[in-house]
């Protein structure tokens, strides 16, 4: 089996994530490199884990976060699809079984909340990871003067925590924001599509979304 240590490691993916960040960053979006595909993979194995998956699913989901976000060397948009396609080829010339380059591929492909579904478990946990992926830190822009609205709404989130309750009834996204630089109304303007689509992928694993905002629920 292809594992998610084996991908870190290889050159070519490291070559294609780096690369698509730099495109990122060249049309001034956030930083979509090494840092976030980590953190990703971090959070979807802490989703599929404490909901009782079996080892195997999440390694896939570590697999799929991390190269979830390579379509962005092609373009920015539809670059969930460029990534899925793109993965697909990686995953096959690495002799990965086709069952399981099927269920990262399409967790891939599902990830943004332009044209995403949670169609498994797997594209569920990559897509609450992905959009809890909020913080200061991602902010590339030096100039607070210059910041847009997702300058603001990232560099203002001070605290990012994604929390499956004992239960395993709820799943709750719990964000600091420092009121100075961005709004609670700012980040929903950015985010609600990211929201609706954290509810379905939580629906699909038998969860409540919950957002909750300087200690108040809001969703």
């Amino acid at each position: 089996m292809i594992t998610y240590a084996q991908l870190r490691e290889n050159e070519e993916i490291r070559t294609y994530i780096k690369k698509a960040d730099e495109a990122l960053a060249a049309l001034g979006y956030t930083e979509h490199s090494f840092a976030h595909v980590t953190k990703v993979s971090q959070i979807s194995s802490y989703i599929l884990t404490e909901m009782e998956a079996d080892s195997h699913a999440v390694e896939l989901a570590q697999i799929a976060a991390y190269l979830h976000d390579i379509g962005n060397l092609v373009n920015r948009v539809d670059h969930s699809q460029s990534g899925a396609v793109m993965a697909f080829r990686i995953l096959r010339s690495m002799d990965m079984d086709p069952q399981d380059v099927a269920t990262v591929v399409s967790a891939i492909g599902n990830h943004d909340e332009g044209t995403g579904v949670p169609i498994n478990d797997i594209s569920a946990a990559l897509i609450l990871a992905d959009k809890s992926d909020v913080r200061r830190s991602r902010v590339r822009n030096t100039d607070v003067a210059n910041f847009d609205i997702h300058d603001r709404v990232n560099y203002s989130v001070t605290d990012s925590v994604l929390e499956i309750n004992a239960d395993k009834t709820e799943i709750t996204l719990m964000l600091t924001i420092d009121t100075e630089y961005g709004s609670v109304m700012d980040y929903f303007e950015i985010f609600l599509g990211r929201m609706v689509l954290c509810r379905k992928a939580a629906e699909k694993l038998g969860l409540r979304f919950r957002l909750q905002i300087n200690g108040q629920s809001l969703l």
